[in-house]
């Protein structure tokens, strides 16, 4: 076979999909190309190009985004896996394609849905999250990001891309612009792609709440997630027929100290309901069980008086709202057999 000689269809007929368009020398050596024969085809002017190390292009022209997002895979991936791909059938759809080796970043948020992020073909590189062992480098348009524990991968048009609160925390660890960093986590709350406590969480595991700009991203964030529950726990109310409560208030003992802040209380039942908005910060685990501590005394003081306390997080508001009805509705029934709770006053927060 010569540079003139076209290669033969026939090993390559059945890849008609884009992935196939992109292939490892070890896949065009399993289908009978060798690498004298990928070496010629990629000669300048020929019919194909390496893309990446070891990742050939099988066409001229510039790859398409999809190409460009199977090609960085298959270069991360290629050293965690035997070098032969499995033969097409129904064993090699049950298999992952690019094992210990995912999307992250600005493009895995693209391929999530996020519209204030760049689209694909705009991104000079492509993030690919990997162990943190893997020998390969960064090149081309593949920049390989470590880490010890690869988080369980989403996948999305069918590639391993990284969940949303750690793709997010990939993406803010690039940017300076403070706008562009509120803009993403505002869009991962209001989009309903996660709840801002885990996004803080990647935040903080990440080491990114030391950064001013970052921090007052946070901020707005929790205040965004915290206005988003509180519309969630009115639906709940109004949607599961519950009875109305008194909504944001304080209770105090006649003459006597503050009790707390409750977002919602049914007096006539001595029932409250409380949104656990906590986030874990970095360099604050003292004033995070300070704040734990707070929560705990409250509810055991109030409990005392005889007035239960219901606490819901914003992510069971939001996966499983009808569950958290039953608890309050539970709650609700079940004050008919208690004690009557003692006095308090009920004043507006």
């Amino acid at each position: 076979m010569n540079h003139n000689t076209p290669l033969s269809p026939r090993p390559l007929h059945h890849l008609s999909d884009g992935r196939r368009r992109v292939m490892t020398a070890a896949q065009l050596r399993a289908h009978g190309v060798s690498a004298a024969e990928t070496n010629e085809q990629c000669k300048s002017g020929g019919p194909w190009q390496e893309l990446l190390p070891g990742v050939h292009l099988l066409h001229p022209g510039p790859p398409t985004s999809e190409e460009r997002l199977h090609a960085v895979l298959m270069y991360a991936a290629r050293e965690s896996s035997s070098g032969v791909p499995a033969q097409p059938g129904a064993e090699d759809e049950q298999r992952p394609l690019y094992p210990e080796a995912m999307i992250t970043g600005l493009a895995a948020l693209n391929l999530h849905g996020f519209a204030a992020v760049p689209p694909l073909p705009a991104l000079d590189h492509i993030d690919v999250l990997v162990p943190r062992l893997r020998r390969l480098r960064s090149t081309g348009c593949a920049r390989l990001l470590r880490t010890s524990a690869l988080p369980t991968p989403q996948h999305r048009t069918g590639l391993p891309v990284a969940p949303v609160p750690r793709a997010l925390a990939d993406a803010v660890a690039d940017l300076a612009d403070a706008g562009a960093v509120r803009r993403l986590l505002t869009e991962a709350v209001r989009g309903g792609h996660c709840e801002p406590a885990a996004v803080v969480r990647e935040l903080n595991q990440a080491r990114l709440l030391s950064r001013p700009h970052v921090v007052d991203a946070v901020d707005s964030l929790l205040a965004e997630g915290r206005a988003i529950a509180e519309d969630r726990l009115y639906r709940m109310i109004r949607e599961f027929g519950l009875p109305d409560p008194v909504w944001n208030v304080d209770l105090r003992l006649p003459g006597g100290p503050h009790l707390g802040g409750l977002d919602a209380y049914w007096p006539e039942h001595a029932v409250a309901v409380e949104l656990d908005t906590r986030a874990p910060r970095q360099g604050h685990r003292q004033e995070d069980d300070a704040l734990w501590s707070e929560y705990a005394r409250k509810r055991e003081h109030l409990e005392r008086l005889g007035i239960t306390v219901v606490y819901i997080t914003p992510k069971k508001l939001r996966d499983a709202m009808e569950q958290q009805a039953t608890v309050v509705r539970t709650a609700l029934m079940a004050s008919a057999d208690r004690d009557p709770a003692a006095y308090v006053v009920v004043l507006p927060r």
